[in-house]
């Protein structure tokens, strides 16, 4: 069963946070265009919307994993936790809302949301090497 919840787990990031960090990371590019409601922008802007709703994949299958192998209290996954916590309220509280505000202004202004991008990246980078390295495990990997 660890197996298949790790899978899982795995995939739902590769296949969900993938496209968000990929999408979010061009949105401002393109919100400089002309007319970015339509367009390239506003599609960039439905694949965040979209996959952040699939994005509670993420940490119910990591978190089920966790539980699986009873590794739950260790300070490596809690920090992991409370980045991708960190990460979904930056996706969702000021990445989503200034995407939408954007493709209604006739000016767009990206650089803001370029840096909150740029750290929702970060963040997830760090939380990737937290599950490799995983100080303090005793798998001697």
């Amino acid at each position: 069963m660890t197996k298949f919840l790790l899978s899982v787990h795995v995939l739902a990031v590769i296949l969900v946070v993938g496209p968000i960090a990929v999408a979010a990371s061009l949105f401002p590019r393109f919100a400089r265009q002309p007319e970015p409601g339509s367009g390239v922008a506003a599609l960039l802007h439905r694949i965040c919307r979209g996959y952040a709703v699939a994005g509670v994949a993420v940490p119910v299958f990591g978190i089920a994993t966790g539980a699986q192998l009873r590794v739950l209290t260790d300070p490596w996954l809690v920090a992991s936790v409370i980045l991708t916590a960190l990460a979904a309220a930056i996706l969702a509280l000021a990445i989503l809302p200034a995407q939408r505000r954007m493709l209604a202004a006739s000016t767009p202004d990206p650089g803001r949301l370029a840096m909150l991008t740029g750290l929702f990246n970060i963040i997830w980078a760090v939380v990737v090497v937290l599950m490799i390295i995983r100080p303090g495990s005793t798998t001697g990997v």
